[in-house]
């Protein structure tokens, strides 16, 4: 058991170093002056799934569950 808590712990770690770097990669959610002008209802904002802004929000997404569940994982005492 402790060489796959030891393995656990390394997914871990690398879970959280992916997870703040992909959190960092990603642009700010206000549009500033740009919604006053109906910015927000461009091809990038319809499209967003497709584009590299929506592979981030989905990565982060799957990361933050990754991270919790190893989390609760590594809490029990087995």
């Amino acid at each position: 058991m402790d060489i796959l808590r030891i393995i656990i712990t390394i997914i871990f770690v690398i879970d959280c170093i992916a997870l703040t770097v992909v959190v960092l990669l990603q642009e700010g959610k206000s549009a500033g002056l740009g919604t006053i002008a109906g910015a927000a209802d461009t091809y990038w904002g319809k499209n967003k799934g497709r584009s590299v802004e929506g592979a981030l929000e989905k990565s982060t997404k799957f990361m933050a569950i990754g991270f919790m569940v190893m989390a609760a994982v590594l809490n029990i005492n087995f």
